[in-house]
């Protein structure tokens, strides 16, 4: 019996709290001997794990070397590539599942004997540009990482259609589209009655427009509550919406919930709501794995006017897309939420949820690593 091929996912995430990752650990561990290598624990079903020391932080750089731009040298003297330079054997794997931009490089120095797909989980060139310095000073190492080394992947995906053509025409990347979709869950949606029961899940940013959604729910002459389940990314702007929900009647703020128990919690709700402020690139062509995770708990949603968020809401009929960001547009969509209209969303929910899941995604995963599995036999 031949054995089986040799995978290494590569991911500078703690894996085991990364949805995008884990759903390849769980679509190759059966068929693959998958090895990953990123911060946390090992997830179930690999046969070996490569930890990255908490301590060891892969986002910072070496300020004066970009200036200098010394881009080889920024990228070598990583703590991360550091540390896994010697760790990780070279010629050893079939193929390489390289995970987002920072870990290309590395990836290829492995030299995998089928090959590097690369996933580019966002628009890595403009990812914080709305931050001068970023824009000064990071923007050009990670556009020369993108023109270096992810040109030299075997094959490519990213999150959306958006992001992809991008990725094509600034630098000819032919990149495979896979959605952020969560897995197909076996439940139903639940019933409507008044008060209209709105949810959002996700990290406390400032910049994701969450007080303003709770004001807007606070304010507006509708029968709606807002519960917030929130991930402490900024421990300052989750205080703020903390000390907002604590005075509330409508709104109420809990603590983050396990991805594993995301959805069964949000099945208690309506509907689930992202109007995301377009401050960036990557926000204006969003697509993320919240909205799946609301269509899997059979909830209606509420967008803003992001391109591939209202497409997805229309062409499925699953909810409310706001005529722009302003408050007055948040406000006049969540009028519109009558326990009627909402009853009819969530029913789209249920009906496209099939087809939204990742088990229809992630074959262009399988196809692509099988591709490459087959040429280091």
């Amino acid at each position: 019996m031949p054995s089986r091929a040799k995978l290494l996912i590569l991911s500078f995430s703690a894996i085991h709290a990364d949805a995008r990752v884990l759903r390849q650990v769980e679509l190759f561990a059966g068929d693959y001997d998958v090895t990953t290598c990123g911060y946390g624990p090992a997830p179930e079903g690999v046969v070996e794990h490569v930890r990255i020391p908490d301590e060891l932080v892969y986002w910072h750089k070496d300020r004066a070397l970009l200036l200098q731009r010394r881009f080889a040298a920024v990228h070598r003297r990583n703590a991360v590539v550091d540390y896994l330079w010697d760790r990780l054997p070279r010629g050893y794997y079939d193929v390489v599942l390289a995970d987002d931009i920072d870990t290309v490089p590395l990836a290829l120095s492995l030299r995998p004997r089928g090959g590097v797909h690369a996933d580019l989980h966002e628009y890595a060139p403009r990812q914080n540009e709305e931050s001068i310095r970023w824009r000064l000073a990071v923007a050009p190492y990670v556009r020369w990482l993108v023109r270096t080394y992810v040109t030299r992947a075997d094959s490519v995906t990213t999150v959306g259609p958006g992001i992809a053509e991008e990725y094509r025409r600034e630098f000819g990347i032919d990149a495979q589209v896979v959605t952020n979709a969560a897995p197909y869950a076996e439940q139903r949606a639940t019933p409507v009655a008044a008060p209209v029961r709105l949810v959002h899940s996700g990290n406390a940013m400032r910049g994701r427009g969450i007080l303003e959604l709770a004001r807007a729910v606070e304010d507006v002459d509708a029968d709606l509550t807002l519960d917030l389940y929130l991930v402490p990314n900024e421990e300052s702007y989750l205080a703020e919406v903390s000390a907002f929900a604590s005075q509330s009647s409508r709104v109420r703020l809990h603590a983050p919930v396990p991805y594993a128990e995301l959805v069964t919690t949000l099945n208690a709700y309506d509907v689930g709501v992202h109007v995301l402020p377009p401050v960036s690139f990557n926000n204006y062509w969003a697509l993320p794995n919240k909205v799946f995770d609301y269509v899997q708990a059979r909830l209606g949603l509420l967008v803003g006017p992001s391109p591939e968020m209202a497409r997805m809401v229309r062409e499925h009929g699953l909810g409310e897309v706001t005529a722009d960001f302003s408050a007055e547009a948040v406000s006049a969509a969540l009028r519109r939420l009558t326990p009627e209209r909402v009853a009819a969303y969530k029913e789209a929910s249920e009906r496209a949820a099939h087809e939204l899941s990742a088990e229809r995604q992630v074959a262009v995963w399988a196809d692509a690593v099988a591709a490459l599995a087959a040429r280091a036999r």
